[in-house]
């Protein structure tokens, strides 16, 4: 016989979970797409724009970019105290949207390759002095030199260990467009030549020494078709000479833009070089004549303690340093608009560790100077950067 001691019945069911209310939902859903985006923002891709014409006419004023943080490598955040998805300022204020109390160890994570040269490549901009190493502008040109290479640059044409390197397709140049008369705005629109100095973006005749003329920035192509026009006088490049020195290049500006312009070297932005790109583990004696050229290295970009520059001569806790071995990659950008770019040949190496990331993709692109209804640039979306 089956004797049934005693069992337990439960009279009370477990009370229901509360739902959540309206404003923590939305508060949890927030959350969640911040943490997401910034992830992917950090460690994959981000979004940039074009603003000045450095880059034309490869990349024109108004393309929107993704730029690919995958190839070189995600950072580890080097400025942890910051407002998720935002660089320097809280959107729309100039408020800080960072704390620098604390700075941390930059590491780069294992990426799809290397900086090589034709890379069209976003990073920090080495001399700002206002902002974390991370959290510097960014900027956008063309690596044309990685470290180990030399340099030099003759009439124009770039070189990198003795032979010429292949230029971009759409590099711009200046030139002088000779007239007896005013060009038709159309004619410039038409072949897409722009002056990022006037309002409508049209360039306008001057008074020059070679007589009334327009000085532009375009392609050896579009400078060959206004030789052949009735309306155009004559096509001046507008070249530097080799051995004219121009103070505003580095070295002889080499702490830009805090330095004093000298004319130690007999170089200019046409004519440049030879320069050697610092590599890691490379060691170099330091005289008199080359200090300039590794001051800001040694100073700053690698983070050395009590380092002092004074009458030409580096020191480091008073002792006067003879040689340096680098501590990391440097590369040498240039922009394809040559004469309209603020680049290497004025303000030094780009350091590996201010590398951010290689541009892939305009995914739109909008002509700042058009109409409504010519706004976007149709033939331009999607078009893979090279």
């Amino acid at each position: 016989m089956a004797v049934k001691f005693w069992e337990k019945t439960s009279t009370t069911e477990a009370a229901p979970k509360k739902p959540k209310g309206f404003l923590r939902e939305w508060g949890d859903a927030i959350l969640f797409a911040v943490v997401v985006a910034s992830l992917i923002r950090w460690a994959t891709f981000e979004a940039y724009t074009i603003p000045t014409p450095s880059m034309e006419s490869s990349l024109l004023v108004g393309d929107y970019l993704f730029v690919s943080k995958l190839h070189y490598g995600p950072r580890t955040p080097q400025t942890p105290l910051q407002v998720p998805l935002t660089h320097q300022t809280i959107w729309g204020t100039n408020i800080k949207s960072y704390s620098d109390a604390i700075q941390l160890p930059s590491y780069r994570l294992p990426g799809f390759s290397e900086v090589t040269r034709g890379d069209v490549v976003v990073f920090n901009i080495p001399f700002e002095s206002e902002h974390p190493a991370d959290l510097r502008t960014n900027y956008i040109k063309r690596c044309v030199a990685v470290a180990g290479d030399v340099l030099e640059i003759k009439k124009t044409q770039v070189f990198i260990n003795g032979q010429p390197l292949a230029n971009p397709p759409q590099m711009q140049s200046s030139y002088y467009l000779q007239v007896a008369e005013p060009v038709r705005d159309k004619v410039f629109q038409d072949l897409g030549v722009t002056d990022s100095n006037t309002p409508n973006g049209v360039p306008q005749a001057q008074t020059t020494a070679m007589g009334p003329a327009y000085v532009v920035n375009t392609t050896s192509t579009i400078a060959a078709y206004f030789k052949q026009q009735p309306f155009i006088k004559g096509v001046v490049e507008e070249v530097a000479q080799p051995g004219q020195a121009e103070s505003e290049v580095f070295p002889n500006n080499p702490d830009y833009p805090h330095s004093t312009p000298t004319a130690a070297f007999p170089w200019n932005r046409d004519n440049y070089g030879p320069l050697q790109i610092p590599k890691e583990g490379q060691t170099v004696e330091l005289t008199p004549q080359n200090t300039a050229i590794y001051q800001k290295i040694i100073m700053r970009y690698e983070r050395n303690e009590g380092v002092t520059y004074a009458n030409g001569v580096l020191s480091q806790n008073g002792k006067p340093l003879t040689s340096y071995t680098f501590k990391q990659n440097y590369y040498f950008m240039m922009g394809d608009n040559r004469h309209n770019s603020l680049d290497s040949r004025y303000w030094g190496f780009v350091p590996e560790d201010h590398i951010v990331g290689k541009a892939v993709l305009i995914w739109l692109s909008v002509d700042p100077y058009a109409d409504f209804f010519s706004k976007i640039r149709w033939n331009r979306l999607f078009d893979v950067i090279h």
